[in-house]
């Protein structure tokens, strides 16, 4: 999950914590987003002016980084919805667009319900963070400040301030790859083919920019194709972040918390890796540079490869001496904030966003990946 980033330096304000301060930590429950990523940073475990309230200082830095974690889903998954999901008083917000959720059906016909369900969970993953940070007299996260990215302009879209850019993606399929893997495991250092290699590279939109992207029929496809990949991109890193994470708290209660939220994201995942299954095989007429290849065929294909395969496929875990096992990739705690952090900052998820968001956002990854567990 975790990448370096090439060309990447954020200039840190001299003293963050009294940034914190002015507004973006606060008492108090609201919706955020989340980003990251520059140099190294001095680790923030001795300072005292964040709140814990009844908490232990590493499990509420953890539960504030999933906090911001899950808002960024929200973000990005409310953007999905408004365009080709369903929009109901469970998931406010747009009216659709009917081509493009034609586009997403190619892939699956019940794709505008799983974008809807998807959105409510992260929803309700940021909401219940957030309020049980409050309860605890802990410090939540708000970075509404930060909501200044612009809205797609096609019809259906809401016009307001978004944390996340999906209109010019670089999007990591390697996850399609290592999950078939008999032999390799992120957390021994293996590194993994990508599934669709022209989608890795560039900045390709996973939504309809405006009106003039619904047509010709491939170019909007291809757009759709772009999201499905992306749903599982992203959907992976919450299915490997909270195992990771979790080896770190102390409190029972805590542990629970990551323990029943990891593994819906577990459940998105699996969905997303099945339908981007079906992403039909094309070229991007606007864009021949993007290419979808058929995942049947050479260089993939076979046993192993097969789309309608979607279950992991045992491999290497702990120690090449053991026998494999199916697992979840990777689940190594180490870095594990940052490194989630800078896998999504290299897909061009934040272009276009401050300083200060990188700032506050590495912030938190530092103080949860400084979180150690309290032993007897």
């Amino acid at each position: 999950m975790t990448k370096p980033l090439q060309g990447i330096s954020i200039q840190v304000p001299t003293d963050r914590r009294s940034f914190l301060k002015k507004g973006v930590l606060t008492a108090g429950t609201a919706m955020v987003g989340a980003g990251l990523v520059g140099d190294a940073l001095p680790a923030f475990a001795k300072r005292e002016d964040e709140k814990s309230g009844k908490l232990g200082k590493g499990d509420a830095a953890i539960l504030r980084f999933l906090a911001a974690a899950e808002i960024l889903e929200t973000d990005l998954w409310q953007q999905y919805n408004e365009l080709g999901g369903i929009q109901d008083n469970e998931v406010p917000g747009g009216s659709g667009s009917a081509l493009y959720i034609a586009a997403l059906q190619q892939l699956d016909g019940d794709m505008p319900q799983y974008i809807h369900d998807n959105t409510e969970d992260e929803l309700t993953h940021e909401v219940f963070i957030n309020a049980y940070l409050e309860s605890k007299g802990a410090d939540v996260v708000n970075l509404d400040k930060f909501r200044t990215l612009p809205s797609s302009k096609a019809t259906g879209a809401q016009q307001i301030g978004r944390l996340t850019n999906l209109m010019q993606l670089s999007v990591d399929t390697t996850w399609w790859t290592r999950y078939r893997s008999r032999t390799k495991n992120p957390d021994f250092g293996d590194n993994f083919p990508q599934a669709v290699p022209t989608l890795a590279v560039g900045q390709h939109p996973a939504i309809p920019r405006s009106d003039a992207d619904l047509g010709p029929s491939n170019h909007i496809q291809a757009i759709a194709n772009t999201a499905g990949f992306h749903f599982g991109t992203i959907e992976q890193g919450g299915t490997s972040l909270y195992p990771s994470l979790a080896q770190r708290v102390s409190s029972v209660e805590v542990l629970r918390i990551l323990l029943s939220i990891g593994p819906t994201e577990a459940m998105h995942f699996q969905t997303w890796h099945d339908k981007a299954g079906n992403a039909p095989p094309l070229t991007d007429p606007t864009d021949p540079t993007l290419i979808f290849p058929n995942l049947n065929a050479s260089p993939f294909g076979g046993e192993d490869f097969q789309t309608n395969l979607i279950m992991p496929e045992p491999t290497v875990f702990l120690s090449h001496s053991l026998p494999a096992c199916s697992i979840v990739r990777p689940t190594n705690t180490k870095g594990a904030a940052r490194g989630a952090l800078q896998f999504l900052t290299a897909s061009n998820l934040f272009l276009g966003q401050s300083k200060e968001f990188f700032a506050y956002l590495l912030d938190l990854a530092e103080d949860a990946d400084q979180a150690q567990r309290d032993r007897d």
